[in-house]
């Protein structure tokens, strides 16, 4: 029987400022969905059997989050497979003209208050923006609409509430007005600073996102000691736990132990071993007998341990690229996930929630996810665990035949 060592407590934190955040999904028209609405609490499950649309939510929410970045439409729907035609819904018709698309949206909450962005995208017979929408307050902050189908570019209005009321000018119809926004405005007046501010807020939350799914069969090889910054496929995993092991010792125990929790057999420490060629992996250190290589770990244990990492570590340690002229306490980062639960056991899954539960509720760590399962299914995955605990914390979007939210 394995001997598991008592997870000790991460620092007490200081209440978090209020960061700009995601805290609701808008689907009006994509894949499967239409005029959904998904509310996103700080650690938010999407579960559903296979085509119920779990993935199409966080592909909607990674191109959202590709376009604050100021990636372009095409960019911006890479991984979507299928591209841009793939997101436009199924049964959707043409109009005259042989044009289809989608719309999708997110409310952004923080310190400028709750504000909205819309967007709608034509997708067929050529990929733009035909339309956006930013507002907050009540107002209209930023509209754009496609006036002239024969130029590459939308006719954007903003607010300005000075001697003129609104100004007007050009923006390009494959990128993301609001993020322009900041190159566009002056600020020199009150109805300026709102834009900017409204913009910002929208900017920073849909930025501060790392989409992570974490690959087994790419962990197991030795990679280069300075290739320090994790990557969504977690490839290099055993060059981050080499530098996160000296950085931040108390994490580093914390990390440990969830592994542990997680892991087959009892677990002392996860060291690097350095290899020649400059290349490194990582050891699980056990209490007696030779340490084990990450490459003999099973599939299932080595996404346990590099999900933990993902959400123990922060944005420091992770390939991604947030806002960097707004300091990092206000940032909060969103981890995508989707498939959270593939390849793990229930023992794994509810070791999981549990991290994932405290790092969410300290504030500066956000989780979407997809788990398996669905209404009238057998209990036994994340979400089973997470109800028959009976503590607050997860929303749970369940995409059965009636869809509904439930928070536990």
């Amino acid at each position: 029987m394995d001997v598991r060592r008592a997870r000790p407590p991460l620092p007490a934190a200081a209440p978090p400022p209020r960061r700009p955040a995601v805290t609701e999904l808008r689907l009006s028209a994509f894949r499967t969905h239409r005029n959904t609405v998904f509310p996103l609490g700080p650690l938010t499950l999407f579960r559903g059997p296979s085509g119920s649309g779990k993935s199409s939510a966080l592909q909607a929410y990674e191109a959202l989050a590709r376009l604050a970045g100021g990636d372009t439409l095409e960019e911006a729907l890479a991984s979507v497979a299928g591209g841009a035609p793939a997101c436009v819904p199924h049964r959707a018709r043409p109009d005259a003209q042989g044009r289809r698309g989608f719309r999708i949206g997110c409310t952004v909450d923080g310190p400028a208050g709750p504000v909205l962005l819309d967007i709608a995208v034509q997708a067929e017979p050529e990929l733009r923006m035909v339309g956006e929408r930013l507002t907050g307050g009540g107002r209209t902050l930023l509209s754009t609409a496609l006036r002239d189908p024969g130029l590459r570019r939308v006719e954007a209005a903003w607010h300005t509430a000075g001697a003129v009321p609104v100004t007007r000018a050009p923006l390009p119809d494959d990128r993301l007005g609001t993020a322009l926004l900041p190159l566009r405005v002056a600020g020199k007046t009150a109805g300026q600073r709102l834009v900017l501010d409204a913009a910002e807020q929208v900017v920073v939350a849909l930025r501060s996102v790392f989409v992570c799914d974490p690959r087994p069969e790419l962990m197991r090889a030795p990679v280069a000691a300075r290739d320090g910054l994790l990557r969504g496929a977690c490839d290099n995993v055993a060059a981050v736990l080499a530098r996160t092991r000296h950085e931040c010792a108390t994490r580093h125990e914390a990390l440990v132990a969830a592994v542990g929790a997680g892991c087959r057999g009892p677990v002392e420490e996860l060291a690097p071993q350095v290899l020649e060629g400059g290349l490194v992996r990582a050891v699980l250190g056990r209490a007696a007998g030779a340490a084990t290589p990450l490459e003999r770990l099973g599939d299932g244990e080595l996404r346990y341990l590099a999900l933990c990492l993902v959400l123990m570590t922060g944005p420091g340690v992770l390939d991604m690229d947030p806002v960097a002229e707004v300091l990092p306490a206000r940032q909060a980062l969103t981890v995508l996930a989707d498939g959270l639960d593939r390849c793990l056991d229930p023992v794994q899954a509810r070791e999981l929630l549990t991290v994932a539960r405290q790092m969410c509720e300290r504030g500066h760590v956000r989780l979407v996810g997809t788990v398996r399962g669905g209404a009238g299914e057998p209990e036994g995955d994340v979400w089973g665990e997470a109800r028959g605990t009976g503590e607050p914390g997860v929303s749970v979007v369940d995409l059965g035949r009636e869809r509904k939210v439930e928070r536990v």
